[in-house]
């Protein structure tokens, strides 16, 4: 396949960020804090659809905007206007980004609370990456996550990815398609997507085809003398089963020796029962091997309620459902502080408190693990540490015990595993020290780690929920500091 070539950005988005983000890094710059070093972290707390894990994406994107993070005259200009210190405007107009980025890479299975992204910086800069940052990873990671489901659904059948007249704005589109690809679509009906990312562009004919000719079956023996090696034909104009096959099967006789691969799309209708027709009647004309491409406004429960029907299609196309995520088209990831380090390095923790209990932070500098089970290579469980502690169980892999962190009497001993770290660091000190892989390379990635989920995860309705554990240690200092901010209902405590 085609790789494409690397998207570069060509828009200079350093401007594209929430204002107040500009005000508190003036803010940090006049109150003497800019060379402040912060810990910031982007996590989310539910999976969409009410799923059982999310699947990463967007770092590329974020990647690209960070080694080209910098602030033209005219951007300078424009703040000036806005009532920008004269003192922060001279250090924009020779910014360098100067951050460590530490992060999960994209087609990993995430999970709630998890630390996605982490960043190390001046307060300022770390501060002002915060709008960018989540919207590249959140929206990448939504359309990658739907899309996986409907792949599921589809039970090894392709999907294509059909949405970008349905999608919210250009870059939606294009970058839809490429976390589609990784979430486990077979290509795109958007062609810039192919030209920038290598995704085969998929697609043939529309309505307007068909009706532009006298008669259906000109338009179907126009295309396949046009298109031998990709004839698959529109059925649906007029009628299916009267009209539609019929003509496509009397082509597909016309030029039995010259088409190399063919079928039919059926785009609306009842498609359990046109598709066991049609399969039927290509079947009995000698065609076994035509394909049968059904298109229409579906998502993964429908998918899946008519493959259990005996649908007889080969793919599928999905559009507006997949691209805008519609049944929940917002991936709640946010972007907390964690930690403030002093210029003699010592790192504090900081929490965010909320009488609402899921909005309570994780607090201090943190390293994320994956336990595997070495019988079946299944992940067991995840820890959340603190970036100070050893690895869970040592380099020998000793017994370790987990915890549920909010019903703490519920442990396991974890046992005969593999223990691997998930975040890889992408910049220290603002150099780009991670080589970003391909995108074959992230979709394949991304097949074989889901396939390393159990199946009671990958439920549609009332997944298994996959435990996410605290460190001992962090959880205990998260203990202590909703205890000085005596904000904390009594849980009980926790004993070795």
């Amino acid at each position: 396949m085609n790789e494409g070539k690397r998207s570069t950005q060509i828009i200079n988005n350093t401007l594209l960020t929430d204002f107040y983000e500009l005000t508190m890094a003036d803010g940090y710059f006049q109150t003497g804090k800019k060379d402040e070093i912060a810990y910031f972290d982007m996590f989310y707390r539910r999976v969409p659809d009410e799923g059982g894990f999310a699947i990463m994406a967007g770092v590329e994107q974020l990647v690209d905007y960070l080694n080209n993070l910098s602030f033209s005259e005219e951007d300078i200009e424009f703040l000036r206007t806005k009532g920008f210190s004269e003192g922060f405007l001279e250090y924009l107009r020779d910014f360098k980004f100067e951050c460590d980025v530490w992060a999960v890479p994209e087609g990993t299975p995430v999970f709630p609370y998890e630390p996605l992204v982490t960043v190390k910086g001046p307060a300022m800069q770390a501060q002002l990456i915060e709008t960018f940052l989540l919207l590249t990873i959140n929206h990448q990671t939504l359309i990658a996550t739907k899309t996986n489901r409907i792949v599921r659904a589809a039970r090894g059948r392709g999907v294509m990815e059909f949405g970008s007249r349905r999608a919210q704005g250009a870059s939606a589109a294009v970058l839809g398609a490429r976390a589609a690809y990784i979430g486990g679509a077979v290509g795109t009906a958007c062609t810039i997507a192919e030209c920038e990312f290598g995704i085969p562009a998929l697609g043939t004919m529309a309505h307007s085809w068909v009706q532009s000719f006298e008669t259906e079956y000109e338009a179907f023996s126009k295309f396949a003398q046009l298109y031998p090696d990709n004839c698959v034909l529109l059925i649906d104009t007029y009628d299916v089963l009267n009209s539609g096959i019929v003509n496509a099967i009397r082509v597909f006789e016309e030029n039995r020796d010259k088409l190399t691969k063919f079928g039919v799309r059926i785009d609306s209708g009842d498609m359990t029962y046109l598709s066991k027709e049609i399969r039927k009647r290509l079947d009995e004309a000698g065609f076994e091997n035509a394909t049968i491409v059904a298109s229409n406004s579906f998502d993964e429960y429908l998918i899946r309620g008519i493959i259990e029907e005996g649908a007889c299609i080969d793919s599928f196309g999905v559009g507006e459902r997949l691209i805008t995520a519609k049944s929940n088209p917002v991936f709640g990831g946010v972007y907390k502080l964690a930690a403030i380090e002093t210029p003699e390095g010592k790192i504090t923790p900081k929490i965010k408190v909320s009488e609402n209990t899921e909005k309570i932070t994780n607090p201090g500098f943190k390293k994320l693990y994956r336990f595997y089970d070495k019988q079946t290579g299944k992940a067991k469980a995840d820890l959340i540490t603190l970036a100070d502690e050893p690895i869970p169980g040592g380099e020998e892999g000793r017994p370790y015990q987990i915890f549920d962190p909010d019903h703490t009497w519920k442990r396991q001993i974890m046992e005969d595993y593999e223990c691997k770290e998930l975040q890889v660091q992408l910049f220290d000190k603002g150099k780009q020290v991670y080589e970003l892989p391909s995108l074959q390379e992230i979709k394949s990635f991304c097949r074989e780690q889901i396939h390393l989920l159990w199946d009671e995860i990958k439920r549609f309705e009332n997944p298994q929920k996959y435990h996410v554990d605290l460190s001992k240690k962090l959880w205990d200092l998260k203990q202590q500091l909703l205890l000085d901010h005596g904000r904390i209902a009594d849980k009980g405590s926790f004993e070795e």
